[in-house]
């Protein structure tokens, strides 16, 4: 019985991944990127809701070991992702300064 307890509570937890962080407990970095989110993401990214809008959703995207992709989620790869773009997703890096990215960053950690 305990094993199969185990399972399920392991099997679960591979399937969903925790809530993110409440907007009224982020830190001031956390909450400029979120502004940040919010006028650059937004538009084709949910954050707090899973499902696509025209691009993947983020939330939880540092809480998985791979992006989407397949490449590993690290802020090297969504850092370079933001600023480079990949595939529908247009560059950033001319809109972005290297704060924004990194409010942006610290942002899409609380997800």
């Amino acid at each position: 019985m305990v094993i199969a307890g185990t399972l399920c509570s392991l099997l679960a937890g591979c399937r969903s991944v925790p809530p993110p962080k409440p907007l009224e407990e982020l830190t001031a970095t956390e909450r400029a990127g979120h502004a940040v989110y919010a006028e650059r993401c937004s538009l084709c990214h949910y954050d707090r809701q899973a499902g696509a809008l025209h691009g993947p959703s983020l939330l939880g995207l540092y809480k998985k070991p791979y992006l989407p992709s397949g490449a590993p989620a690290n802020d090297e790869r969504v850092g370079a992702t933001i600023v480079h773009g990949r595939n529908n997703m247009p560059a950033q890096g001319t809109n972005l300064t290297d704060e924004d990215l990194s409010q942006l960053l610290a942002y899409l950690h609380t997800l």
